[in-house]
């Protein structure tokens, strides 16, 4: 008992220190520094879509020691099975096999989204979160990504934004009482960055802070450089990237600006490709990741 003990102890101080080593005063209100935080090293995790969507999560675990990728965001309704309709004991054997390894539960990856004008459909996505971030506190995790997530049709914009900010603020309370982090996936209509820095200037709660997620939106107006700066300081434990060696998005530049800010959460690969071999391209990532770190 007591080794489990310990080791769970260890995999939450590696999971509270990305909280606090995200780059602003996010992490340190909710778990002080750490020592990795301070050395402002990120690492490289794992989010289910798409590559492991059909793993189930003993393979996902064996998967990510094999390629020694030692984060992972699940994403709900993938074959890993984690759902709220886990009874008591079956969360605390989630978190044992977690803890039984050195891969960090990093938390789940939910589409719960604060941007409809239909009240008692806001009211229930609020809830719906609710229960994910006593979840993840329950499996051992750090925290629960969502999304803000679009204009309506009729709805004036300003008026989206307060909404999607003041529904942040009231879940940031309650992620706060439970140890864990709201990360806010810069995503759908609302993606383009001075949106999401208009509702992080109204959600500011200590315990909310933004996803950032590799879109092309981050290129627009002034460029990555400017955009980044919208959110440096709110940006939370995680970040997505797409495969970092395809395509045109700057990974080296962004991999950059996030080692000049400290960063030391979590950069989670969200994969759309179709390898044949989905272990040996994790590996690719890997390296690619490793190399572009070293030339920072």
């Amino acid at each position: 008992m007591q080794q489990e003990t310990r080791r769970v102890f260890l995999k939450q101080s590696m999971a509270f220190g990305a909280l606090a080593g995200a780059a602003g005063p996010l992490g340190q209100a909710l778990a002080g520094e750490a020592p990795d935080a301070a050395a402002g090293k990120m690492r490289l995790g794992f989010v289910t879509y798409l590559w492991g969507q059909d793993w189930d999560l003993p393979t996902l675990i064996a998967n990510c020691e094999k390629t020694r990728i030692l984060g992972l965001e699940p994403r709900v309704e993938h074959k890993h099975g984690l759902k709220l309709s886990m009874s008591a004991d079956e969360r605390k054997a989630v978190r044992k096999r977690f803890a039984d390894s050195p891969v960090a539960f990093v938390g789940m990856g939910t589409n719960e989204c604060y941007d409809s004008p239909d009240p008692a459909r806001l009211a229930k996505s609020i809830e719906t979160t609710k229960a994910w971030l006593q979840f993840s506190a329950d499996c051992g995790g750090s925290g629960v990504k969502v999304k803000p997530n679009d204009f309506q049709k009729g709805v004036d914009h300003a008026k989206t934004i307060e909404q999607i900010g003041k529904s942040l603020n009231d879940l940031g309370k309650t992620a706060a009482d439970l140890g864990q982090q709201l990360r806010l996936e810069v995503h759908g209509s609302c993606s383009e960055l001075p949106t999401i820095k208009a509702i992080m200037d109204v959600a500011k709660h200590p315990s909310v802070g933004v996803c950032w997620n590799c879109n092309d939106e981050d290129l627009k107006g002034a460029g990555l450089d400017a955009n980044f700066a919208m959110v440096k300081d709110r940006l939370g434990a995680t970040v997505h990237v797409r495969e970092l060696n395809i395509g045109k998005y700057p990974y080296q530049q962004l991999i950059g600006l996030l080692a000049k800010a400290r960063y030391a959460g979590w950069v989670l690969l969200e994969c759309r490709t179709k390898p044949a071999d989905r272990v040996a391209a994790m590996i690719e990532q890997r390296e690619v990741f490793e190399k572009m770190l070293a030339g920072v």
